[in-house]
């Protein structure tokens, strides 16, 4: 039977921890004929701490880890047991859980080639209005409030007050954090 890709749900937060499960058990079972790779798409973000861009990577699609496997042999009870699994997506009592159309995988595996190739986002976009601290450059220390947002160059215009008027300035997202 060809391997296909499925959707496994599990408790959101946990991904990484229940992955790391199913790859040691499928291993202590000696069931890698039957999965290719148990994957969880993620996507780097950036946040702004203490004027300091720190990255990390997080869950695109929470609770949910996809699995390329041939469910034959003892994969699904194997996988269902695993702590933290809530079990297969779409798949009904006691009936096999139903694929992914390639459509839906390629969908979710070109977006997270997508995002990785993009670069870091920001964890939170922001928006129009929005007080913010510039945090690097010659208006470092200075409040500003957001007037325009361009995320494909992912700059900001924000108006500074300077000797009483506003001034509107060009600033990356590194150069800024939200208060």
């Amino acid at each position: 039977m060809a391997k296909e890709w499925y959707v496994v749900r599990a408790v959101s937060g946990q991904e990484k921890k229940i992955k790391k499960h199913i790859d040691q058990e499928i291993e202590r079972r000696k069931l890698q004929d039957y999965v290719n790779q148990v994957l969880i798409p993620t996507e780097k973000v950036f946040e702004m701490r203490d004027g300091k861009k720190t990255v990390r990577e997080r869950s695109y699609l929470p609770g949910y880890i996809l699995i390329e496997a041939d469910l034959g042999g003892d994969i699904i009870p194997t996988i269902k047991e695993i702590p933290g699994v809530i079990g297969f997506l779409g798949s009904e009592k006691n009936q096999n859980p139903v694929p992914l159309r390639l459509s839906e995988v390629n969908q979710i595996l070109g977006k997270v080639d997508e995002l990785n190739e993009q670069g870091e986002m920001p964890e939170a976009p922001f928006i129009v209005g929005e007080p913010i601290k510039v945090t690097a450059g010659p208006f470092n220390g200075f409040d500003a409030v957001i007037d325009e947002v361009n995320v494909e160059k992912k700059k900001l215009k924000v108006l500074v007050k300077i000797f009483g008027r506003n001034q509107q300035i060009d600033l990356s997202y590194y150069q800024v954090e939200k208060v």
